[in-house]
């Protein structure tokens, strides 16, 4: 089939390669424009526009799927749209200009988790199973029937980044299974059953540690947005990015919410029930270290993290 694929950020890296490689066509590569990066705000071209050209795609930049991009995306002809985080809604009369519709890799167990986040939000609530889903895309968010589906155990260990990739390569082959499918005429979908959740988009109030939340919920905030919109607290009126936790062993201190201590060679957190351990800090104005490096530097031998 004659493909169309529309995507942005690197977890929908794989799935443009994966098809590439397929006997299939991508016709063009939608992605949003370069955008600036860094401190020197040098433009530069999405992970998804990168790959594509590596591949020598034709690539259409647009930041919203308009009447433009829409004219642009119906000259190339394609069968099949294929979306993978592009990061814009696609709306008639473009929903419909391919014979098969448009197809979506979301990254959660759909109900669950429908929206911009799935995978963070899987995190902060601390879900024991994820996965992926492969549905038809339809004018309501993530509401499509399902074609495909991975379920996978959520790592104990996983941060939003981590499962994210790990998800991002499984998620390609079941993609390209379904446009297989579609294209040989042996597909089939079902509707979507249970109760839906959702997961927008996550804001900087987000990544607020809540220490008085109970160790398995703080833990898994820190995890769910690393690395963005990224995990901080404050330390005598001074934000502190939290990179890396983990839980900590039974001989720790007990403290009070927000407290921090050296233990051994660890810097231990309290919460509401049990303390963690705080691996790896970034000061304000200054690179990651170690949390215990950031520890001996600091005059107080006993700070409190703040809200």
């Amino acid at each position: 089939m004659r493909l169309v694929f529309a995507g942005t950020p690197a977890p929908a890296v794989p799935s443009l390669q994966r098809l590439a490689a397929s006997e299939h066509d991508v016709v063009a590569v939608v992605t949003r424009r370069d955008a600036p990066l860094g401190r020197k705000r040098v433009l530069t071209p999405s992970p998804v526009a990168a790959a594509a050209q590596e591949l020598g795609l034709s690539v259409i930049r647009a930041d919203r799927l308009d009447a433009s991009a829409t004219e642009q995306i119906a000259a190339s002809e394609p069968e099949l749209g294929v979306i993978v985080a592009y990061g814009g809604l696609v709306r008639e009369p473009l929903l419909s200009t391919p014979a098969h519709g448009w197809i979506n890799l979301h990254f959660s167990l759909l109900p669950r988790w429908r929206g911009a986040a799935p995978v963070q939000h899987a995190l902060i609530a601390g879900d024991a199973r994820t996965g992926v889903s492969v549905f038809q895309l339809v004018p309501e968010l993530d509401a499509g029937d399902i074609f495909a589906e991975l379920a996978v155990d959520v790592p104990a260990d996983a941060t939003a980044g981590d499962l994210l990739a790990s998800l991002a390569d499984d998620g390609a082959g079941v993609l390209a299974e379904v446009v297989d499918a579609i294209a040989s005429g042996t597909s089939s979908a079902r509707a979507q059953e249970g109760e839906p959740t959702f997961a927008p988009k996550l804001d900087d109030d987000d990544g607020r540690v809540r220490w008085d939340e109970p160790a398995e919920a703080v833990l898994g905030r820190i995890r769910g947005v690393t690395p963005e919109p990224g995990a901080h607290t404050t330390i005598d009126g001074a934000r502190l990015k939290i990179l890396a936790v983990h839980s900590a062993p039974h001989d720790a201190p007990a403290l009070a919410p927000g407290a921090l201590a050296l233990h051994g060679r660890e810097v231990v957190a309290g919460t509401a029930t049990a303390p963690i351990v705080v691996d790896e800090v970034q000061p304000a104005g200054r690179g990651a270290m170690r949390a215990a490096d950031w520890w001996r530097g600091l005059r107080d031998s006993a700070p409190v993290a703040g809200p």
